[in-house]
């Protein structure tokens, strides 16, 4: 029998609070008929074959795979459960427990190794040094704001103290924390659900001599984004590109699928005006047009709606119906 097309009376998820909240298609409280038969059909299938994990696999999250794979139910749980072997694989859990440092880490983790704890907590003001990038606040959308400093990197110096195994983890148990601390404090903070970022890597001084020489890690990362964590992006500003970012942009490209090349936005050095539409001034680093200025530098500060909560140790943010 044919799935009638026509909007289906799909409901908001529990705890919207914000009166003007309107919902993207594809989301909760936005599904058609057959978006709708589409969800229901994947949970099924995932319960039947003993492959779901509710802790994992709320409706939002099956809704995100599904997107990235335009509902299409096969190949979206074929994602589902290919992210779930690499989960094992990667060793998130074991991760999750060390990555961080205590007034970081996620509720319920706890390291297994304390001198792992101790040195990676010495490494993370060298690693900034070398290499910033930091969560910061929130855009307009509600969105965590991700800063990236590219120019700054200092490839040689970033590798005497880790590696780009190191890398990759700590950028995985950053998704980690965005799904379940980060996106859910802020989720609460404005009233509405909060599923993806908003990035800012700024190119200023950039050397692309540096950039070949970790594309191997920029393709790793970006190859973990659409495969392990799809529809996180929310928008993605690159700043301050210099004349010669098209022949970057021309390696980058070909990584990336069409729905997030739509969502980048490759901008000069007159940025300022374009990011303060989007961000807050209170919210944005002075050095990128804000008024933020943070003890200790904001690349430090982890500012956020979501600092309270993991200085507290509250787990009730953690994992909701988002």
């Amino acid at each position: 029998m044919a799935i009638p097309t026509q909007a289906s009376t799909s409901q908001l998820p529990p705890g919207v609070t914000n009166p003007n909240y309107k919902p993207l298609p594809g989301r909760l409280g936005n599904l058609t008929v057959p978006q709708q038969h589409a969800l229901e059909t994947l949970r099924k299938q995932l319960q039947d074959e003993e492959k779901f994990v509710p802790e994992r696999m709320d409706d939002a999250t099956l809704l995100r795979f599904l997107r990235a794979r335009n509902f299409d139910v096969s190949k979206a749980k074929a994602m589902i459960i290919s992210a779930e072997e690499w989960r094992v694989e990667f060793g998130i859990e074991d991760i999750m427990k060390c990555v961080f440092s205590p007034d970081m880490r996620l509720p319920g983790y706890r390291c297994v190794s304390p001198s792992l704890e101790t040195s990676t907590s010495k490494r993370k003001p060298k690693v900034d040094k070398y290499y910033p990038q930091y969560y910061h606040q929130m855009d307009r959308h509600g969105r965590p704001l991700f800063i990236q400093k590219l120019g700054q990197l200092d490839v040689n110096a970033l590798y005497r103290i880790t590696t780009q195994e190191r890398q990759l983890q700590r950028l995985v148990a950053e998704y980690e924390r965005f799904l379940n601390l980060r996106a859910p404090a802020c989720a609460a903070a404005m009233g509405h659900p909060v599923e993806t970022t908003c990035t800012v890597l700024d190119l200023y001084n950039v050397s692309l001599i540096n950039f070949y020489r970790v594309k191997d890690y920029v393709s790793a990362a970006s190859a973990i984004m659409q495969a392990r964590y799809p529809e996180t992006m929310g928008k993605f500003y690159i700043i301050n590109a210099p004349w010669a970012f098209g022949a970057v942009w021309s390696v980058i490209k070909p990584w990336l699928d069409e729905a997030t090349v739509a969502k980048i936005d490759i901008l000069g050095s007159s940025y300022k005006e374009k990011l303060l539409m989007d961000i807050p001034k209170e919210h944005l680093p002075e050095e990128f047009g804000g008024s933020c200025v943070c003890d200790g530098g904001c690349s430090m500060s982890d500012a956020g709606p979501w600092k309270e909560l993991a200085a507290n140790g509250d787990e009730k943010f953690v994992n909701v119906a988002w």
